[in-house]
């Protein structure tokens, strides 16, 4: 079998040796790394010499958690991430509006009322001025309210008195009417009554998705979807476009039909495979519904929202260990760390018996002691670098002092529990090297705060990008994220080098080419 000889370059293996000028790739897969002179007697007859100019080669980066159809379907919509203020929304939308017929829905995403002007929440009657004869559906920065016009609320058939439902929650005034703004569970009405895009129209999405993150030198992602996104992923797989090698987490209504078919955690191929089931524990920090032991500062005895009850955790985590399905668990405030992690003890036996590697989602604030009952239990930390320098004023206004362990990456890291790091795209931007950046100088894109938000958490260049390569892959079980004999050579090629940059520049970096199975897939040949 003809091979590659890649050369002229600095290979970053994160294995041994852990730098390398050449690598040997046959079969899609790295057959030796070294000298140029020691892998030229590798090299067979006929096999390709590639001359990479000189430049830095980082083992192909992960996302560990994004949701891929909606990255690719939020490209479309209207983008509300920048407003500063209500009123810049509105015109956003009523922007939005103008292009959108009569009777069909403005969607967008994005919003975040903690950095407006207004200082408020908003409603469906500051929506209903600019769009009133289109349904509107916007949901918040992190995905957790959604924001409503009353056109939508009468489609979704929502009536006034409607009682909250369980794990969600619909906002009211004084007077208590409803005021367009819906949490957790009690948006599932609006998002039903929008119309599904088709398999074309999903096909086109997970495209625009995967040219975006080939482009940010990512190569494989771990998305959190159900069977739309599946379902399209197949058909792309079928059609040869597929480039990107996806994980997919299914959400917990799918156990009982996986374990019917016998489908397990691993199950697919090298670029499609299923990586288990996705549970949710609470909400989210920006909504203020992360499940937390102590109140949330300036809001009375209010301690967020388990949006299932303990009991219903544990059975959904024990049926899928059962069933050999790795559980992926959505926990934010440190109360629904905890409640996780005793789901995730209480099947410990199963989970181990079938080899299963379970995580816990976001982790965003976590008691000491339950940082130890993690790495006991070997549960993978799957967390979000730009989380911590987005949600730094949220989290500092409702979670004070407690803040020493928000985002307790070092903590964690020797406390001995892996991490993975991902984006949670759309709700944050997918680019790994604004991730890399916030990881290494826990500051925003401003450079703030000076040293870094409780700068002990701070990781080095290395194990961020461990991270982002080969703890991911350990998380994901796929066998990527080095360029060690084995792995597929799936790598980024880089103008700079991650490890000698000042980290300022981190943010900066731009991959020039990216390679799956050592071929090139970006730009396209």
């Amino acid at each position: 079998m003809k091979g590659k000889l890649f050369y002229n370059a600095r290979f970053y293996t994160l294995s041994d040796p852990p730098l390398a000028e050449a690598m040997a790739v046959c079969g899609g897969r790295v057959l030796a790394v070294g000298a140029l002179d020691e892998l030229k007697g590798i090299a067979g007859r006929g096999w390709e010499r590639i001359d990479l100019g000189g430049r830095v080669a980082l083992p192909g980066l992960h996302d560990a958690h994004l949701h891929l159809l909606g990255y690719g379907l939020s490209l479309e919509r209207v983008d509300l991430s920048g407003a500063g203020s209500l009123e810049e929304c509105l015109r956003l939308v009523a922007e939005r509006g103008k292009t959108v017929p009569p009777g069909r829905w403005v969607l967008g995403r994005g919003w975040n009322y903690n950095a407006w002007a207004e200082g408020r929440l908003p409603t469906r009657w500051d929506l209903d001025r600019v769009l009133p004869d289109r349904p509107a559906l916007l949901s918040s920065k992190d995905g957790h309210l959604v924001w409503a016009n009353s056109l939508a609320i009468k489609l979704a058939g929502i009536p006034e008195d409607a009682p909250d439902p369980e794990g969600g929650h619909i906002v009211r005034d004084e007077r208590g009417r409803m005021t367009g703004v819906f949490q957790e569970r009690a948006a599932e009405p609006l998002w039903r009554a929008v119309p599904e895009p088709d398999l074309e129209e999903r096909v086109r999405a997970l495209l625009r998705a995967q040219g975006k993150l080939l482009e940010m030198g990512i190569t494989c992602v771990h998305t959190m979807e159900g069977r739309e996104c599946f379902e399209a992923l197949q058909e792309l797989r079928r059609r040869g476009e597929l480039k990107l090698r996806v994980v997919i987490y299914l959400p917990q209504s799918s156990i009982d039909h996986l374990a019917a078919l016998g489908l397990r955690s691993g199950f697919g191929d090298d670029l499609l495979r299923i990586g288990g089931v996705k549970l949710f524990a609470d909400g989210a920090l920006g909504g203020q519904t992360a499940a937390l032991f102590e109140p949330y500062i300036g809001m009375g005895d209010y301690r967020g929202i388990l949006v299932q009850e303990p009991e219903e955790l544990e059975e959904a985590v024990r049926r899928a260990a059962e069933a050999g399905l790795s559980v992926a668990v959505h926990a934010i405030g440190d109360r629904a760390v905890s409640v996780a992690l005793d789901a995730i003890e209480l099947a410990s036996s199963r989970i181990e018996a079938n080899h299963l590697r379970p995580r816990i989602e976001h982790v965003q604030l976590i008691r000491p002691e339950d940082m130890e009952r993690m790495a006991r239990l070997k549960v993978i930390a799957s967390m979000q670098p730009s989380h911590a320098v987005s949600d730094r004023p949220v989290a500092e206004r409702y979670w004070g002092e407690r803040c020493r362990w928000a985002y307790a990456w070092r903590s964690l890291l020797e406390a001995g529990v892996v991490l993975a790091f991902g984006s949670d795209a759309p709700v944050e931007p997918p680019d790994p090297f604004f991730g890399l950046y916030a990881a290494v100088t826990r500051r925003d894109e401003r450079g703030e705060p000076p040293g870094g938000w409780h700068p002990e958490q701070r990781l080095t260049v290395e194990e961020a990008i461990r991270a982002y390569t080969c703890w991911a892959a350990m998380a994901g079980g796929t066998a990527t994220g080095g360029l060690e004999p084995g792995r597929w050579a799936d790598f980024a090629l880089l103008p700079d080098d991650p490890f000698t940059a000042p980290p300022e520049r981190l943010k900066e970096i731009k991959p020039e080419a990216v390679y799956i199975a050592g071929e090139r897939v970006w730009p396209e040949p």
